[in-house]
């Protein structure tokens, strides 16, 4: 099943409507009202919204029922950035643009919908996701704790996000950790504030501070194994109001990544242990508080491989990279993969800016290769759930 002309066109337009238009998080009423009144047009058989607050889930019905559901998913909101691309179809909101790619994303899906709808050549039923929050309010997470996995017997789930630097028509993916999980800490210290000339009298928690941004930084680099990926980056540190004043509250945050679990709970682990040690050698307090936001993505070693298998059906063998690094960034379809097989795809995006750039823009000329592999993709895994059917 290929993407015709007609498909491409329309998705184009979609896309770049979408892109025009961007909005955020769970507050997406102009988006989730796009994608529904295109899937109508489309003509699958059945549309519920609501779904982890805003999310959507439509459902197109091949030959027979079944309880083995293989879903799609695409994310729907953008980031607060301020576009600079000087495109005609540019943001038209204020500090809001679609810088990763998910106007694109949602195309793609409606565009695999309309072929789906129109054919209807596979057994079972494709559910389309799309969901809301994946730019850090965990939208997967919220739909599943709606009962989307349940509600709708998805059985397997697929997502495919653009990457620049990778070629238009070729697609990356791997088995097992494909990115990283991502967590926050903050790290608040406490002392005796008093007069910048009279230090002796206060507790220099600004000094502290640097102390436990170097000490936290070795934890990476000596603490966890060197062929294990982690990054421990501490990127703000407040404190102080005016030069003559030593402040009695500094507070420090940034991010954690890490591939796997174990190397996770080490790092967690370790930051308490250090900055505790280094808050009591400078005579302050210290509180650490880490936060786990999305967990890694992991894919499903034989989904992984089915995809690879029908990329390659798409664009030859030499076009695909199926052991492809992981990646550090995080990706909150790491929330679906937990719960059911399947496998996240990168599509390239060509030469275009970075993801979270002012100047991104999703790449056109991939969206007729993105609906072929959602296509075949849903049709062969339908297959697979229903040999005899």
């Amino acid at each position: 099943m290929t993407a015709t002309k007609d498909d491409v066109g329309l998705a184009t337009e979609w896309r770049r409507r979408l892109h025009a238009n961007p909005e955020l998080l769970y507050d997406l009423p102009a988006t989730t009202g796009f994608v529904v009144d295109r899937l109508r047009e489309i003509g699958v058989d059945a549309i519920e919204t609501g779904i982890g607050r805003c999310g959507i889930v439509a459902s197109i019905h091949g030959r027979g029922r079944s309880d083995r559901t293989v879903a799609l998913r695409a994310d729907m909101d953008a980031l607060p950035i301020g576009e600079r691309t000087d495109l005609p179809y540019a943001s038209r909101a204020a500090g809001r643009m679609h810088a990763c790619g998910h106007d694109g994303h949602v195309a793609m899906v409606l565009g695999a919908a309309r072929r789906l709808a129109a054919s209807r050549d596979f057994p079972g039923t494709i559910a389309l996701v799309f969901q809301p929050a994946e730019e850090g309010g965990a939208g997967a997470k919220a739909m599943i704790d709606d009962g989307v996995l349940e509600r709708f017997g998805i059985a397997e789930i697929y997502g495919l996000h653009a990457m620049p630097g990778l070629p238009i028509g070729h697609f990356a993916t791997r088995a097992g950790a494909l990115m990283a999980s991502s967590d926050l800490v903050e790290i608040t210290l406490t002392g005796r504030g008093g007069h910048a000339g009279t230090p002796h009298l206060a507790d220099d928690v600004v000094l502290a501070g640097a102390a436990a941004v170097q000490a936290v930084q070795r934890i990476a680099a000596r603490v966890i194994d060197p062929l294990e990926p982690a990054v421990v980056s501490l990127t703000c540190f407040h404190a102080g109001e005016r030069e003559n004043v030593m402040p009695a509250r500094a507070t420090i945050r940034g991010t954690v990544r890490t591939l796997a679990e174990a190397t996770r709970g080490r790092i967690e682990t370790e930051i308490e242990r250090t900055v505790t040690a280094i808050a009591a050698g400078f005579g302050v307090t210290a509180e650490v508080r880490s936060t786990r936001e999305y967990p890694a993505t992991v894919n499903d070693a034989g989904r992984a491989a089915f995809a690879v298998e029908v990329a390659a059906s798409i664009v030859g063998a030499r076009a695909v990279d199926g052991s492809t690094r992981p990646m550090l960034g995080s990706e909150d379809f790491a929330y679906f993969l937990a719960e059911r097989p399947g496998a996240f795809v990168f599509i390239g995006n060509g030469a275009s800016a970075p993801l979270h750039s002012p100047a991104f823009d999703f790449a056109d000329a991939a969206i007729g290769h993105g609906i072929a592999f959602l296509c075949r993709l849903a049709v062969a895994a339908s297959e697979r759930l229903h040999p005899l059917a």
